[in-house]
């Protein structure tokens, strides 16, 4: 055949994707004249010949150049087989989806057809993603179980971290940051962009520990939308660049990563309500939508169509500052956002469509708790075409043993540390009962406690610093977890009462929310409830013998040293958890008003407010002040 020679190079480029050792026959071969022995004399006719399918399906990318018309197939003829380039009919590779095609062989006076199925498919695209870990690392070993086996079964899958790995736990408080980098490294990360937590050090000089947390990663960042050049610290960490090769210990614009033969860019948001819940120094927010237009336009222009958000904005927070979903549909070209901040658990993935290009997004909720993975199908041109993710729950998972090695050191220092003294005291045990179904005993999740109290105080006085106009803080008895002993208290006192690391929130609501917020808070009494509230700067009084949503009698807010009565058409800024301010606890007054842009997460964590309290008190005295008072008793 003519072309053979022409076509050995070919064959060394992709015979070998597309041949097996193993080979399946499906076509029959066929005799020529009446002698069918074989044939000895090359310039004889040849007998028979038989064309061997690869024993996996002919595979090809969209939009895959075919060089010339000629692949290769194994070819018995007369009994020896032989690789050989095969002629191919109607083969395209312009639709994603499975076809057949037909081989065409001749030789030496004989020829033979075959159909053989062949499948188009798209770029594939594979992630692992967390958020909002917040240096819970007691559970880290498991994640790291479930990220080695998910790599197992793709090499090329990729590990992306969208946020906040400080603040929230004993181990960053110690550590900073360092024993969560520990594990990172170890697990492998690909990228991070910093969240707002990030820069809760920061000083007006620059942010020394996170300065350090960078140039330790074993990876590198993407911060599209900060600007770091007054930083003494991190401006000689940033490139204002789209890298191709990053460095690791390095922040970038926006990096380039080539998977499954396609260009593949990545770039970080950070929610730009940074600069009034963190301590930003000298660091600078510059507006979402606008840095990531120019991200996707830097893209586009070096070849690059399938392009990755790695977003710390929020799913859906204020949309009056930032979110990702304001995101998707304000900013042509993204394919993907990764997502954290809000701490937002998205069992699947949310695809936000505006105009012809989809936009999925993804998070992975809180803590480690879950690993979330994504599996996204782009055609030729960069657009999704098919997307499946899921979160993976961790608890099922064994320890891995090299992770939890890692972590020991930490941890047993830890340990010390949580039973170390804060530097505050209690005159008497801040007690944090239940009635164990009998409605006659007092319960935290149906009566004023000092403990409540003392929580509230907290938030109220943390809350009034950063917002003047904030008048009442309450927060829901579910969130309480414990008591707290009699004399010096405990770091560990203070997280086994407030477990949950939620983070606090200021709402504004009509009078008229809030009324219907208390009426919920006492509908079932004396029936304990989650979502019972506790309260400071607020006080109510209620009747139990009256009828569900008509118990309130008197609502009154404590405004320039008095108590005045709540009046339904004005507006209140009232300080609770994050978990809250959702709608936690069926408030749908206050998911009301967290989906109208009325809530704005504060991010400072809820017992580090406690114990900040208690420390800025030194000595205090459980006191209940009648602030939520029955007056049918």
């Amino acid at each position: 055949m003519s072309n053979c020679k022409n076509n050995l190079v070919l064959r060394g480029i992709i015979a070998t994707s597309l041949v097996t050792a193993s080979l399946l026959p499906l076509t029959v071969s066929a005799s020529v004249g009446k002698d069918s022995a074989k044939v000895s004399n090359s310039k004889q006719k040849v007998d028979a010949i038989e064309i061997l399918q690869p024993s996996h399906p002919l595979s090809f990318k969209q939009g895959e150049k075919i060089d010339g018309k000629y692949k290769i197939l194994n070819v018995n003829v007369d009994g020896k087989i032989l690789k050989q380039p095969v002629r191919w009919t109607n083969l395209s590779t312009s639709k994603i989806g499975n076809f057949t095609a037909t081989a065409t062989y001749s030789k030496r006076g004989k020829t033979v057809q075959l159909k053989v199925p062949y499948t188009i498919s798209g770029y594939k695209l594979a992630l692992m993603h967390t958020n909002d870990t917040h240096a819970s690392l007691d559970s880290a070993p498991k994640r790291a179980t479930a990220i080695n086996q998910l790599r197992q079964e793709n090499a090329d899958r990729l590990l992306i971290d969208a946020g906040d790995v400080f603040s929230g736990s004993l181990y960053f408080n110690e550590f900073k940051g360092l024993a969560d980098l520990t594990l990172m490294n170890y697990m492998n990360y690909d990228l991070m962009v910093p969240g707002n937590h990030e820069f809760d050090l920061g000083t007006e000089a620059g942010h020394q520990e996170f300065a350090t947390f960078i140039q330790n990663a074993k990876f590198p960042f993407v911060s599209s939308n900060v600007d770091y050049s007054a930083d003494q610290y991190l401006s000689s960490l940033y490139s204002d660049e789209i890298e191709r090769k990053p460095y690791d210990g390095k922040l970038y614009e926006g990096v380039i990563k080539v998977v499954d033969g396609k260009k593949v860019g990545f770039f970080g948001l950070t929610t730009e309500d940074t600069a009034n819940i963190a301590s930003p120094g000298p660091i600078k927010f510059q507006h979402y939508v606008e840095e990531a237009e120019k991200a996707v336009k830097a893209f586009k222009q070096r070849g690059v169509d399938q392009i990755v958000a790695v977003s710390h904005l929020g799913f859906d927070d204020n949309p009056a500052i930032d979110n990702d979903l304001e995101l998707a549909k304000r900013v042509e070209g993204i394919d993907v956002i990764i997502g954290g901040h809000s701490h937002s658990r998205l069992d699947a993935p949310v695809v936000v469509v505006d105009g012809e290009e989809p936009t999925v997004i993804v998070q992975a909720y809180q803590y480690g708790e879950f690993l979330g993975t994504l599996d996204v199908e782009f055609d030729h041109t960069g657009k999704v075409v098919a997307h499946q993710g899921k979160l993976i729950d961790i608890k099922g998972y064994a320890a891995d043993p090299r992770a939890v090695s890692l972590l020991a050191p930490f941890a047993k220092e830890i340990e010390s540390i949580r039973n170390a003294e804060i530097g505050a005291a209690t005159t008497a045990a801040f007690d944090n009962p239940r009635d164990a179904g009998d409605v006659k005993k007092p319960s935290v999740r149906k009566n004023e406690t000092a403990l409540g109290n003392l929580i509230t105080d907290g938030m109220l006085d943390r809350a009034k610093r950063i917002d003047g106009e904030v008048v009442a803080a309450i927060q829901n008895a579910g969130g309480i977890r414990s008591s707290i002993n009699a004399g010096p208290v405990t770091a560990g006192e203070v997280l086994t009462t407030l477990p949950f690391g939620n983070t606090l929130a200021v709402m504004t609501l009509q009078g008229s929310e809030l009324l219907s917020a208390l009426e919920r808070s006492v509908s079932i009494y004396p029936i304990e409830s989650g979502g019972f509230l506790h309260m400071s700067g607020m006080k109510i009084e209620f009747d139990s013998s009256k009828a569900a949503n008509n118990r309130i009698v008197k609502a009154q807010v404590l405004r320039n040293g008095q108590y005045v009565d709540v009046v339904t058409n004005e507006n209140y800024k009232i300080a609770t958890n994050f978990f809250a301010a959702k709608g936690g606890d069926n408030y749908l007054e206050f998911k009301k008003a967290y989906e109208e842009g009325r809530v704005n997460d504060l991010g400072i964590i809820d017992w580090e407010i406690m114990r900040d309290y208690l420390v800025k008190l030194q000595t205090v005295t459980p006191t209940v002040e009648g602030r939520i008072v029955d007056i049918k008793q």
